[in-house]
């Protein structure tokens, strides 16, 4: 009985650590949210164009309480418990969130943008040791160029799909939530664990200043290194043998963004410039509301996080090809649902 009430006790304790990063990168998410609204309002106010959802200008520009939050409180919490966060991706968020600020204030031309986030992902990529390898057949320097090419397109695709109230932290929040548990499970680094917990506090802290009608955004300073710290988590997830979970967990995100660019350039459109044409703003001019989308997209994450962590948990392919195509499924179902007009 002792025993059971000792392990009880270890328990809790391991929970409320696991628990307390996420709370305090919530509050101080939220705390510099909060006060930096007024001067957001006066320089950098975003207005609609072709890409809004919104109707009237509104502040951008709190995605840099998120990062702030996420870094002030994950790189210590991490380095305490000997799994410091690399130095090259602290660097790199800081970087293409500075980037993103002054994006958000004074765009910057297409190239510019994207030669620095190249930059930013590269150096990460080519700090990471030479034993992490998701296909080993492969030669290292062609799996890392790969691994470049992907971590820009998801840095921007992230970027891309911050277009609706609360429709990152759709997304993030059951994303990281799902890596946070992994690494409780012992699936994941101590530093991408850490990282991904107060990740999702900071977006929570964040949540109640975007939910409809927001009263702020991100901004390019937010989803772009958001973009990078969360591919990162997922990178080391594959890294640590499990690519299929990695590629599932983000996976809306990935076949709303990958359809709409590969459709914008069959039909020989800029695709670069700002447009309407991802599913979940379609679904929005066909009848959905914002509270519609983010919730279904918010329920297709979480489906997508069970069926990654069964994935990792199972390691077995029998369990992994089955939950791959429920995924692929789930996610088809949704795109499809936002692309037609609903009827009442």
């Amino acid at each position: 009985m002792t025993t059971f009430a000792a392990g009880e006790d270890l328990a809790a304790g391991l929970a409320l650590f696991a628990l307390a990063p996420a709370v305090l990168a919530a509050l101080i998410s939220a705390c510099i949210t909060y006060l930096s609204m007024p001067l957001l309002q006066r320089y950098a106010l975003a207005r609609p164009n072709a890409r809004s959802s919104h109707r009237i200008p509104t502040p951008q520009g709190a995605g840099i309480a998120v990062v702030a939050a996420t870094l002030l409180v994950a790189a210590p919490w991490a380095a305490w418990a000997h799994g410091a966060i690399p130095l090259p991706l602290i660097g790199s968020a800081v970087l293409i969130a500075l980037v993103g600020l002054v994006d958000d204030i004074r765009p910057l031309p297409v190239t510019v943008r994207l030669l620095l986030q190249a930059a930013a992902v590269t150096t990460v990529v080519s700090a990471a040791p030479e034993a992490l390898r998701i296909v080993p057949a492969l030669p290292l320097a062609f799996e890392r160029v790969l691994i470049v090419i992907a971590g820009v397109w998801f840095v921007n695709l992230v970027n891309f799909m911050d277009g609706l109230d609360l429709m990152t932290v759709a997304e993030v929040v059951p994303t990281t939530a799902a890596l946070g548990l992994l690494g409780w499970f012992g699936e994941l680094s101590s530093a991408a664990t850490l990282l991904a917990i107060a990740l999702c506090g900071a977006m929570l802290g964040f949540a109640p200043f975007n939910k409809p009608v927001a009263r702020v955004f991100l901004g390019d300073v937010g989803s772009l290194p958001i973009g990078l710290l969360l591919g990162w988590c997922l990178l080391e997830l594959a890294w640590h043998g499990h690519p299929a979970a990695a590629l599932l967990l983000p996976g809306y995100y990935l076949a709303d963004s990958t359809i709409t660019l590969f459709r914008r350039i069959a039909r020989r459109e800029q695709f670069w410039s700002a447009h309407r044409s991802h599913f979940y703003q379609r679904a929005t001019d066909n009848g959905f509301t914002v509270r519609q989308v983010i919730g279904e997209v918010f329920a297709l994450n979480l489906v997508l996080a069970l069926l990654a962590i069964a994935i990792v948990r199972a390691g077995s392919i029998a369990i992994t090809l089955p939950c791959l195509l429920a995924g692929a499924i789930a996610i088809a179902f949704v795109l499809r649902r936002f692309a037609r007009p609903q009827f009442l």
